[in-house]
């Protein structure tokens, strides 16, 4: 096995505080990993291989430039925290966005647990436009505040439902239960959603990435602008114009690949 390269992944996301075990330094990683490494999902779209090994997170996230979605973003800073001394479990949820709080889907979704200083907390750098920005206690009716919205997680059944206060609005992002998943869980989910021809990750573009105070997003040729005084949107016009956003507002290093004009120019309506 390839081993982890800390130093490589601490420079990717621009860290130089201290390497120990601490909810600082939880909270730094959290907050800089979704603003130098964004969510993307160019390979799906392309048709190619996308892949959980730690050879190829570390090949595309940290050298190529890329970004890759939760299976991907997560799995990667799991290896960093546990490289730096954390003790971490992988989780799976089932995401809920634009869904009722009761909706049964599947668990596609992997987050992080950690245990610290007697706490538990729960991590995730890879849920693309409302990737939460710090770690959260996992305390129920509480709200936690991040860099960016507010958060709580509350109960429901027997899961916690974690909801984000979107424009005054409490909003679910997904559910999940404490049940350990490990690598093969994700290989199966990953698989699917990147390979299922109805996929959302296969069938359309999806770019997001957090920064101070603003969030972007890109869903096809729409792109966004998300910050705590309001929000704008405009229409890019061409697969030239996708591709600059993609480089510039996004720092995603394009893919060489000879059909990524035409597949991005189809997705213009």
């Amino acid at each position: 096995m390839i081993p982890f390269n800390l130093d490589a992944y601490l420079a990717r996301i621009g860290y130089t505080g201290a390497r120990t075990p601490t909810l600082e330094t939880l909270r730094a990683i959290h907050a800089l990993h979704p603003a130098e490494i964004p969510f993307e999902n160019l390979n799906p779209l392309l048709r190619m291989p996308v892949k959980l090994d730690i050879e190829s997170l570390q090949q595309k996230l940290i050298h190529s430039g890329r970004g890759r979605y939760c299976y991907q973003h997560n799995t990667l800073v799991k290896h960093a925290l546990e490289a730096l001394g954390f003790k971490v479990t992988g989780l799976g949820a089932r995401v809920l966005w634009s869904r009722p709080i009761e909706a049964i889907t599947a668990r596609t979704h992997m987050l992080l647990l950690l245990e610290l200083e007697r706490e538990r907390f729960i991590a995730d750098v890879g849920f693309g436009g409302q990737t939460p920005t710090a770690p959260l206690r996992l305390e129920v009716d509480t709200i936690q505040e991040t860099p960016h919205e507010p958060c709580r997680l509350i109960r429901y059944d027997d899961n916690f439902v974690l909801q984000a206060q979107i424009r005054n609005e409490w909003r679910a992002l997904y559910k999940f239960d404490l049940q350990p998943h490990y690598p093969p869980d994700y290989e199966v989910t990953n698989w699917y959603l990147s390979n299922n021809p109805e996929s959302h990750f296969v069938t359309g573009l999806r770019a997001a990435r957090a920064v101070r105070g603003r969030r972007y997003g890109l869903l096809n040729n729409e792109l966004s602008i998300h910050e705590a005084m309001g929000s704008q949107s405009r229409r890019l016009s061409s697969a030239q114009e996708m591709q600059e956003t993609l480089a510039s507002t996004f720092g995603i290093r394009l893919p060489d690949h000879p059909e990524l004009t035409a597949t991005l120019a189809r997705l213009i309506p």
